[in-house]
């Protein structure tokens, strides 16, 4: 007689496990024979479909106008070239332009700009620009004079065309990051001195992955005001202009 053999599975814990409390990163997942644990593969499509929904997410524009009235100070609203979401994936370059109905005033002129804008990502704007504002205007509004834009299917460009509109000498474009299986919420923050159509990106600086579980609004406030500082004083931004692990620092 054959003797029956019996196959039992069982899960395999990785060694490096412990590194998981470090990061959210997909790291020391363990495995059970040759694949993935179910609850690491339910959890990967789980994250997976947030991503997705991430990208397809909008603006909630009339909540946050109401919401930028707290500041007591003018708004602005516009909109891009782009007039769907499905459009505004495909053609990139249309998130840059605004659209000729350009709500501005040629006599207006301003230091400092906070635009707010979907990118990738609406919700990281409907859930975290609000408490970034509250955190700097109040440490700038007595020293500069600010405006506030909301844009809707927004790039970070959008910022140098709404720059020249309003006669504004330095903008700060928060935008929704491209969302990753574990930020699908990530803000971004982009700072531009001497902002106008056609400039490339090395003149700016960043501040990205502004979520609950990356860089906090408090840092990320901090970082802001030093860039605005030293944009402000130095009349520059971009690759001559750096901040540090060890601490904020100029180069």
């Amino acid at each position: 007689m054959s003797k029956e053999i019996s196959h039992k599975s069982y899960l395999q814990k990785d060694p490096w496990e412990n590194l998981r409390s470090l990061s959210k990163a997909r790291i020391a997942l363990g495995n059970s024979g040759g694949s993935l644990p179910t609850k690491e593969l339910l959890s990967f499509q789980e994250d997976h479909a947030f991503t997705k929904d991430a990208i397809y997410s909008e603006l909630k524009e009339k909540e946050l106008l109401e919401q930028l009235k707290e500041f007591d100070l003018p708004v602005y609203q516009f909109q891009t070239k782009v007039s769907n979401r499905k459009e505004y994936l495909q053609r990139p370059d249309l998130g840059k332009k605004l659209s000729n109905n350009r709500n501005t005033k040629k006599s207006e002129n301003f230091d400092i700009l906070f635009i707010l804008t979907d990118g990738l990502a609406a919700e990281a704007i409907n859930e975290g620009a609000i408490p970034l504002l509250r955190e700097i205007i109040p440490k700038l509004k007595n020293d500069r004079k600010i405006g506030l834009c909301l844009v809707k299917y927004g790039r970070v460009a959008i910022g140098d065309e709404i720059a020249t509109s309003l006669n504004a000498i330095f903008t700060a474009v928060l935008i929704g990051e491209r969302p990753g299986l574990s930020s699908p919420k990530s803000m971004g923050v982009y700072t531009t001195y001497d902002p106008k159509p056609g400039i490339t990106d090395e003149r700016r600086n960043c501040i990205s992955n502004i979520h609950e579980n990356g860089l906090s609004i408090d840092r990320a406030s901090k970082l802001l005001q030093y860039f605005i500082k030293e944009s402000f004083r130095r009349k520059l931004s971009g690759v001559k202009l750096k901040s540090g692990n060890s601490g904020i620092i100029e180069k």
